[in-house]
Order: structure tokens, then C-alpha cells, then sequence
């Protein structure tokens, strides 16, 4: 071990790497997300845009990315695919007509309104296997980590 508790590289096991606990864990939630959202056709991408959109109303690509953390190429398909289904609508942006604006539709709106509680019930059976405190605890790593 050195300093920090690090094995030695000869000793790399890849189940104990934090990047590969975090994959499964994520692959976990994924699938969770999947089986209770209540829209065989909703990523979790795509529900972290209508989310944010919901909450906070229309805004341009740019910021709807930056909020959910998406890369541009990401939220551009996202917004198409959301297009498709008619949940969201783009239009230029009224205070820089070189941006364009995403909102919900009417549709998106009310999708959101009644997956909201699917959503939460991800959130359960996701952090189920922790006790209360270890869901506070866990909640605040990972907010130190982002």
C-alpha cells in the first residue's frame, strides 16, 4: 500500500475501481428507471430534460444541457427525439434569435405531471438496499463527487 491506501498496480483488481462499481451502479438505476417509469419509450436522458423543463420552463439548448449535464451532441438528439413524440417544441429564443428556445408541449407537460411520481418511486427502489442514513450519506458523496 502507499500513503493513501492505494494497492500496488500489480494488484489492480477491477471490481474493487470505483469507475467500474459506479458503472453497475448506474446500469442498476437504468434498469430500475426502465421498469417503473411507465413509458417503455423515456430514457433517462430524455426524462432528465422534461424534468428540468418542467421546473424551470423553456430554455435555449444550451442551458437545458449545461442543467442536465448533457454534451451538445447529446442534447441535440435528445431534443429531436422529444420532437418526435411531441413533448417538446423548439423556437427561436426571443432575446437572441441566433439560440433556440425548448419547452414542453402540452403533451410533455402532462407526461411529466403523471410520470412524476413513477420517478420517485425509482429514486426508492434504487437507494431500498440503504438504511435512511445511509441514503443521506450516500446522497451527500455523491453530490462531493459531481
Amino acid at each position: 500500500m502507499d500513503d493513501f491506501g492505494r494497492p500496488p498496480p500489480d494488484d489492480y483488481q477491477l471490481a474493487g475501481q470505483v469507475h467500474h462499481r459506479l458503472r453497475r451502479a448506474h446500469q442498476r438505476a437504468s434498469a430500475i428507471f426502465i421498469d417503473l417509469i411507465g413509458d417503455s419509450m423515456l430514457t433517462p436522458t430524455q426524462w432528465s430534460a422534461l424534468a428540468t423543463l418542467h421546473s424551470e420552463g423553456a430554455l435555449s439548448q444550451n442551458q437545458l444541457g449545461r442543467l442536465t449535464y448533457m454534451d451538445p451532441a447529446t442534447t441535440q438528439g435528445v431534443i429531436l427525439r422529444l420532437v418526435e413524440r411531441n413533448l417538446v417544441e423548439r423556437h427561436p429564443d426571443p432575446q437572441d434569435r441566433r439560440r433556440t428556445s425548448v419547452s414542453l408541449t402540452r403533451i410533455g407537460y402532462a407526461l411529466v405531471t403523471d410520470l412524476t411520481a413513477n420517478a420517485a418511486a425509482v429514486h426508492e427502489r434504487t437507494l431500498e438496499p440503504l438504511t435512511e442514513e445511509e441514503r443521506v450519506q450516500f446522497m451527500a458523496l455523491l453530490a462531493r463527487l459531481m
